[in-house]
């Protein structure tokens, strides 16, 4: 049994399974986010009412049986924000995971045992989701190498949905070259690709980070740009950064009441602050907002692929700063969150995979920078993090 010393684990999924004898993931362990169904095991979605609804998996997620086929060890499931629908990483059921990179900071969510299992060294590696940025956010936090996938790249079956056409899976690591091989196990059909040979900077993203961070972060943007020959600085969203925000808000919204509505009027279920609202908000969504925001997520995406083709990179913030303090009022972690997510929804909009690289140290914390690459350039992104990693 793991010695759970920052609260990493959940306590209805401290099961271990045995991985092949063999495999390029041989010898390697991971917990799995308690999101994912593993056969036998209640999966609780960070939501204590839904743990009791549920019955016990009768199969284990496609993704967690791969890695256990590529002989990885699962030491156990870990904790998620509720349904995944936070940032924060402080669950009102179960408390915060204890980020060891940021000691009395939260570790982010989603995806917060996971972050917080694999910067504790407890596993080698550790799988996660990503819709808003539960993967990219957490890793910036928490000092790791995160990486959103294309869009429908991983296999996400067997894993409860927040917002089916934002949610991904990713993982966690502590290293490069462990992270692109966990990648080639991770991405089906994995091939080698040629590497890009533009860099985007993202002038406006980072002019909205805290006082501070854009200076911790410039070395890390001058040792990327130094592995390219053509470096430009561009607009992504500009003056509708929050709009592209909110175009993202009511999109997850209106998919998380489309698969859980039934289940919250059934069961009515104890959610904790921010949760609770955003379901409640969700359920008075009308059919004009989400068609105009549907619509508006379409010329997003278009500006996308317009502005990431296949032989370019976007470099950006992943987020405005180094991880809040515990305890920190809700009113001020949802502005936090807002601000997060003006530099998280792009990639999500797109379905585009962005990766956020551990460079970044801001008053002994870490923050994370990210790299965005055009769908389908997820192999491309993880030989750039061991480049720039050397």
């Amino acid at each position: 049994m793991i010695d759970d010393a920052v609260r990493a684990f959940v306590a209805h999924g401290l099961v271990e399974r045995s991985g092949a004898p063999d495999g390029p993931l041989a010898g390697l362990s991971f917990g799995l986010k308690d999101l994912f169904d593993l056969e036998g095991v209640r999966t609780g979605a960070g939501n204590p009412d839904w743990l009791t609804s549920h019955e016990a998996a009768t199969a284990t997620a496609p993704i967690a049986q791969r890695l256990l086929d590529a002989g990885a060890r699962l030491v156990g499931k870990t904790h998620t924000d509720e349904i995944a629908w936070s940032l924060n990483g402080e669950n009102a059921h179960y408390g915060a995971p204890e980020n060891v990179a940021a000691p009395g900071r939260i570790p982010g969510g989603s995806s917060s045992g996971s972050a917080a299992a694999t910067a504790a060294g407890l596993v080698d590696f550790a799988i996660g989701s990503d819709t808003g940025g539960s993967i990219r956010l957490p890793a910036s936090y928490c000092g790791l190498y995160g990486l959103r996938p294309t869009h429908g790249r991983v296999p996400i079956d067997g894993a409860v949905a927040l917002a089916p056409s934002y949610d991904v899976v990713g993982w966690f690591a502590r290293e490069a070259e462990l992270f692109r091989t966990i990648g080639r196990v991770m991405l089906p059909n994995y091939r080698e690709q040629s590497a890009p040979r533009k860099l985007l900077i993202a002038e406006d993203l980072f002019a909205k980070v805290e006082p501070g961070v854009g200076e911790a972060l410039a070395p890390a943007v001058a040792r990327i740009s130094a592995l390219f020959g053509n470096v430009e600085k561009v607009v992504i969203a500009g003056e509708r950064a929050s709009a592209w925000r909110d175009v993202f808000r009511i999109i997850q919204s209106s998919e998380a009441w489309a698969t859980h509505g039934e289940w919250v009027a059934r069961v009515q279920p104890r959610f904790g602050p921010g949760v609770k609202e955003r379901f409640e908000a969700a359920s008075k969504l009308t059919p004009e907002e989400i068609g105009a925001a549907q619509g508006a997520r379409a010329e997003i995406r278009s500006r996308m692929e317009d502005l990431v083709s296949e032989d370019v990179v976007l470099v950006l913030p992943t987020t405005p700063g180094i991880a809040p303090l515990r305890g920190t009022p809700e009113p001020e972690l949802n502005l936090f969150r807002a601000k997060a997510l003006e530099m998280l929804s792009p990639a999500g909009h797109a379905g585009m995979p962005q990766i956020s690289l551990p460079l970044g140290v801001f008053e002994s914390c870490p923050v994370g920078i990210s790299l965005l690459a055009a769908r389908g350039r997820d192999e491309a992104l993880l030989d750039l993090a061991v480049a720039i990693g050397r």
